[in-house]
This record gives structure tokens, C-alpha cells and sequence, in this order.
């Protein structure tokens, strides 16, 4: 069966469709009201009891990719669970809601996000070119999981599996910090605590410390044909 180019611009309306009807629905239900701030949300899956699990991956998957920041997920949730599942959940809806991200950049609205991607992000182009699964790496670790970073993985050459591994390997060290310290970092509500400061600086230290770590192995790599985890060449 052939795909023709008005099937194939049917297909890409309906997905938008879906996401406008999906994200009206959440603002009719309240949904929204609830997402307002991570004590907010909290309160609301604890109410859920066992399908607050579900609840928690479902809405992070479906609405993070389209304009709800992820933070406010990943620090409810170690005010809800035991770190361990905090950060199994925090995981599991991040990398889901990357996946939907970087899926709807590249087969429903790649034209239209391509042109809106920030300079500050195009300047990785190139290496994205040379040595694509690290800088995926570096900046998940960095930037962590906006939405205009799923597009811009999205809109380029990227490997679907190079995406999702390296995206995978970047987000553990942030994941992983804030479910452990998330009772030491954020209050009931859900703000910072005092002492917070000085870990979120720690993050950002180590993180720059790995990208130039990273940055000056890669320089110091023989030129030629970089390895491409994906293509396994």
C-alpha cells in the first residue's frame, strides 16, 4: 500500500488534532489547576492511591512534551514515593515524554519546529554530526528535558536509538540527585529549601565538568569517521 502525500498530511492533522483535543481536555478537567505547582500534584496522586503511578507516567507523557515543565513532576515525585520509586517513575516518564517529543519533531511537525529551533541549540549541529550519541549525552545532562531540546533532536539526523540511549544515560545523574535529595532540596510545597542552592550548584559543576571532560577527549580522538552507536560504523 502506498502512502500518498495528502494520507500522509491527513495522518500529521489528526496527531495535531489529537494533541489539541488531549491538551483541551486536561485544561477542561482541571487537570492544568493541578499541575500548577508539585505540592498541588502531590496531593492529587496520593488521593489516587495505587493509579497514581499510572496517573503520574500517563500525564507526564502526554502533556510535558507540549508545554508542562518537567521539573514539576520530578520533584513531586519524591514527595510522594521512596527514592527509589521516585526515580524508577521519574525515569520512565521522562523518557517517555522524550520519545513523544522527538517523535512529534521529526514525523508531524518537523517543518514548522526546524524553523523555530534557537541559535543557541543550532550551534550543536555540528556536533551532533561528528560524534552524535555523546552530545546527546551532554546535553540531556545539561539542559535535561525542554521541550525545545526533544524538537531539536527531532528536526535533525539524529538516530531514533542514538536519541534514546544517550538521552537515557544523561538524564540519570539529574534523575537520580533530585529523587535522593528531593526531601533535602524541596519543602512540602515544593520550593526550594535553603541548603538547596548548594547542591543544585554541585549538579551544575559536575555536569560542566563531564561536557569538557567529554569535549577534550573527543578533540583528542583521532580524525576520521567517528563511531556511531546506532549505525554500529
Amino acid at each position: 500500500m502506498t502512502t500518498t502525500p495528502r494520507s500522509l498530511l491527513g495522518a500529521k492533522v489528526g496527531v495535531v488534532g489529537v494533541v489539541l483535543l488531549t491538551l483541551a481536555a486536561a485544561y477542561y478537567f482541571g487537570i492544568f489547576a493541578r499541575l500548577a505547582d508539585p505540592k498541588t500534584l502531590a496531593e492529587s496522586l496520593v488521593e489516587m492511591s495505587a493509579w497514581g503511578y499510572f496517573a503520574f507516567i500517563l500525564a507526564y507523557t502526554v502533556l510535558q512534551p507540549f508545554g508542562v515543565p518537567g521539573t514539576i513532576f520530578i520533584v513531586a515525585a519524591p514527595l510522594i514515593w521512596p527514592w527509589k520509586t521516585a526515580f524508577a517513575l521519574s525515569m520512565i516518564g521522562t523518557m517517555c515524554a522524550s520519545v513523544v517529543g522527538f517523535s512529534f519533531a521529526r514525523f508531524v511537525a518537523k517543518d514548522w519546529l526546524s524553523a523555530r529551533i534557537p541559535a543557541r541549540l543550532r550551534k550543536y549541529d555540528e556536533s551532533l554530526e561528528r560524534n552524535a550519541f555523546q552530545t546527546v549525552v551532554l546535553l540531556r545532562l545539561i539542559f535535561w528535558m525542554p521541550q525545545v531540546l526533544h524538537s531539536f533532536f527531532g528536526v535533525s539526523k539524529v538516530g531514533f536509538w542514538t536519541h534514546f540511549w544517550g538521552s537515557l544515560i544523561g538524564y540519570v545523574p539529574p534523575l537520580l540527585l533530585v529523587s535522593y535529595l528531593g526531601g533535602e532540596m524541596f519543602d512540602a510545597s515544593g520550593r526550594f529549601q535553603p541548603g538547596a542552592w548548594p547542591m543544585l550548584a554541585g549538579l551544575l559543576v559536575a555536569s560542566l565538568l563531564v561536557a569538557a571532560l567529554a569535549r577534550a577527549y573527543a578533540r583528542r580522538r583521532p580524525a576520521g569517521r567517528i563511531r556511531d552507536p546506532e549505525r554500529g560504523v
